[in-house]
């Protein structure tokens, strides 16, 4: 709304007061009128706009040792924003377009899909997200949102796992193959999703299992002990 649809209002309800107050009011506290706030809404009013149908997705790097010595393996990941719930797309040393094409269709291109219920997916200015996985995304009706360069910071939930992955797993592993890798990557994300607590969502965990009330804690384990939670016994 405009000042002058806003002071309107005020009136319809019993309060008279002049443009200007309206004006020096929503100036004092940051907030433009709507033709202007329209166009610079800001990246935390776009946050909490879609919070609910956001996702966001990165690629990070492992060193693996396989028979031609140590290859890089990059793992292409899916975050959504309101459940930090992680879906891993896929891993491979060459995430050439055939790569991202097939990630592309896996992310869009059935109804249980892990876009199938998000409006806007974000991504950096990365070379390997070609404009033929952004426009699969907007064919599957979801809008990329790339962000401007150097920017991590607005990729936030994302750099943040990848941060988790690596210094609690993959950092103090030693990888032989790239099956050794994906088993790693796949019990971390289950214990991210139902043994981790997230401060960003109340401590909870995204997965709450069937516990019972009382009985024994037990301490269990993940890889070999370096991952561990508690839980009680059934």
């Amino acid at each position: 709304w405009g000042y002058r649809r806003i002071q309107g209002a005020l009136r319809n309800v019993g309060h008279h007061v002049a443009h200007n107050t309206v004006k020096r009011i929503l100036e004092t506290h940051g907030i433009e009128p709507a033709p202007k706030r329209k166009v610079s809404t800001n990246w935390s009013q776009f946050l909490k706009t879609h919070w609910s149908t956001l996702a966001a997705t990165d690629f990070f790097s492992t060193e693996v040792w396989t028979t031609r010595g140590l290859v890089t393996i990059y793992t292409l990941f899916v975050i959504r924003l309101e459940t930090r719930r992680i879906t891993i797309v896929g891993s491979t040393s060459n995430p050439d377009h055939f790569f991202v094409k097939q990630a592309a269709l896996d992310l869009v291109g059935f109804e249980d899909s892990v876009l199938a219920d998000a409006t806007h997916f974000i991504l950096d200015r990365d070379t390997k997200f070609t404009e033929e996985f952004r426009s699969m995304l907007r064919e599957g009706g979801v809008e990329p949102v790339v962000l401007p360069a150097r920017s991590p910071n607005l990729n936030a939930h994302a750099e943040r796992f990848v941060r988790t992955i690596k210094s609690e797993c993959l950092s103090k592993m030693i990888f032989f193959g790239q099956r050794s890798l994906d088993r790693a990557i796949r019990e971390f994300v289950e214990h991210h999703h139902s043994e981790r607590n997230h401060q960003g969502l109340g401590n909870e965990l995204i997965t709450k299992p069937t516990m019972p009330v009382e009985g024994e804690v037990l301490r269990d384990e993940r890889l070999g002990g370096l991952l561990s939670f508690y839980r009680r016994a059934a």
